[in-house]
């Protein structure tokens, strides 16, 4: 017979009982994250009625505020791959939200603008977008919401 050698009981591991995050909590990006995921959470949940991503509402927004604003202008201001931005320019144009015009001083370039029912929608979507600011910002006074803000555009400007 052979000799087996007797199994030893392994140790039980560690528990964690309270979770030490300080590292994490020291580190700007995992900040910016959790406070965009609490924000875009409820965005995405305020914008279903009007079928708008964060995305589709950036970009509504900017030609809103800047009627006969080009496609390259959108990508270079929101940091949009072309490709990425030209499905969803003719998504927004199907929907009749957007219309493309020929611009003004570049004869290849196409403006871009808001249809009567893109400015209806845009007008009720920043509206519910102004009233989820005012309210995820609610722990901060306006002096500290301004301030975040301005520190947030330093790192990505």
């Amino acid at each position: 017979m052979m000799n087996v050698p007797a199994r030893k009981t392994p140790s039980p591991a560690p528990a964690v009982d309270a979770v030490d995050t300080s590292y994490l909590e020291g580190l700007l990006g995992y900040n910016a994250r959790r406070a965009a995921l609490a924000v875009i959470e409820v965005f995405m949940e305020r914008m279903a009625p009007y079928d708008l991503r964060p995305v589709d509402f950036s970009v509504l927004s900017l030609i809103t505020h800047n009627p006969g604003i080009t496609s390259r202008q959108l990508c270079s201001t929101l940091g949009i791959l072309p490709p990425n931005l030209v499905g969803m320019i003719n998504a927004l144009e199907k929907r009749e939200l957007i219309a493309r015009k020929p611009h003004p001083r570049d004869g290849r370039a196409m403006g871009l603008h808001l249809t009567p029912s893109g400015l209806k929608l845009m007008r009720d979507a920043e509206r519910t977008a102004a009233a989820l600011e005012a309210e995820v910002s609610g722990r901060l006074s306006p002096t500290e919401a301004k301030t975040l803000i301005r520190l947030l555009k330093k790192v990505y400007l």
